[in-house]
């Protein structure tokens, strides 16, 4: 019995977030600006061995304590189904075995995820990670020959069997860790990758804080499709051009390597994001500890710029630094003074487009 290796990173939104389900409103008023979004893979991610099984489903993990969670399930739709929708844990993979099995001709599946490095819950896409690692191990075992989007494709389709209303380009980790764009303009989804000519180096750094998701989706939806009131104009304006100029621009930076100019990009969203926004939530988009560490001064010198990461609030941010070293440097600083913040590498390689 062949047995598989696969590795899921997760993704980061460097710019237009929000824009992915925005522009998918177009569908329902053509007069909305189509959505786009810059992405890169993390460094982080999932790791799994897989392996057909006769009759069922198994996924096998790890969580950061050591504690081994396992899903067993009757390779069925009614069984698949009833988990995925439970919204639990293991919903994630449910819902897209659930999805192969009604679309595919698939058997059973193992799946062993047995290391895995990314932080869960934290404008990463975690889960995801997960849909898309589960769509890639039975593209593996059982040979369907899927293209990356088709794969993306399944694991939206299984996410969304879940309670979860996530937009379309958290799936873009099926692409590895390479930059790409997505354009969103209604149903339709279109990915182009980039050329990266230099390496370049994030921090990503866990706020330590809460936000509430779920709220900051509920109330910038109450913007859509039709705008009742000049807040909600606002919401429309910043999520369709001012956003899709924006990454625009941050594109052209990244791939002739322009660290600088992304900083100054990021600095400039973040400041339009917070016009236009924080009024429509005020309670979570505020974000006085994101918005601290954007602005600390012992970490100016080694960066040039940041913002805010996912539906923003005071749960993740990013920081572009000027080099290697620096990187390391402003990892040094944010964790020795702040505590309660922890910080992940993220480094861009030349030559990520293929």
């Amino acid at each position: 019995m062949k047995i598989e290796n696969l590795f899921v990173p997760g993704r980061l939104c460097l710019f237009g977030e929000h824009s992915d389900w925005a522009g998918g409103y177009r569908f329902l008023n053509p007069l909305l600006h189509k959505g786009y979004t810059l992405i890169t893979g993390t460094n982080q991610g999932l790791y799994a061995r897989v392996k057909p099984h006769s009759n069922q489903f198994i996924f096998r993990t790890w969580l950061a304590d050591g504690t081994e969670k396992v899903l067993t399930l009757p390779m069925a739709e009614q069984p698949l189904l009833a988990e995925a929708q439970t919204g639990g844990f293991f919903s994630y993979a449910a819902g897209v075995a659930y999805q192969l099995l009604i679309h595919s001709d698939v058997g059973g599946l193992e799946i062993d995820n047995y290391l895995t490095d990314l932080p869960i819950k934290k404008g990463l896409s975690s889960s995801a990670a997960i849909c898309v690692l589960v769509a890639k191990a039975f593209n593996q075992v059982y040979d369907l020959k899927m293209t990356i989007p088709q794969q993306m494709e399944f694991a939206y389709l299984g996410e969304t069997t879940t309670p979860s209303r996530c937009g379309r380009m958290d799936q873009a980790c099926a692409y590895g860790d390479r930059p790409i764009t997505m354009v969103f303009d209604g149903e339709g989804v279109d990915v182009i990758p980039l050329q990266v000519p230099q390496d370049l180096f994030f921090v990503i750094v866990d706020l330590g804080a809460e936000k509430n998701t779920q709220e900051i989706l509920s109330q910038l939806h109450q913007c859509y499709p039709f705008a009742k009131n000049e807040l909600q104009r606002n919401v429309q304006k910043y999520l369709g051009e001012v956003s899709y100029q924006i990454t625009q621009a941050a594109a052209d930076a990244l791939q002739v390597g322009n660290a600088e100019q992304l900083g100054m990009l990021m600095k400039q969203a973040q400041a339009q994001f917070d016009h236009y926004l924080i009024p429509a939530c005020w309670q979570q988009l505020t974000a006085p500890i994101l918005h601290k560490l954007l602005a600390y001064p012992p970490i100016q010198p080694y960066i040039w710029g940041g913002k805010g990461v996912g539906s923003q609030g005071d749960g993740t941010a990013q920081l572009i630094a000027k080099d290697k070293e620096s990187q390391q440097k402003v990892i040094e600083i944010i964790e020795q003074d702040f505590p309660q913040m922890q910080c992940l590498q993220l480094t861009i390689y030349a030559n990520q487009s293929s």
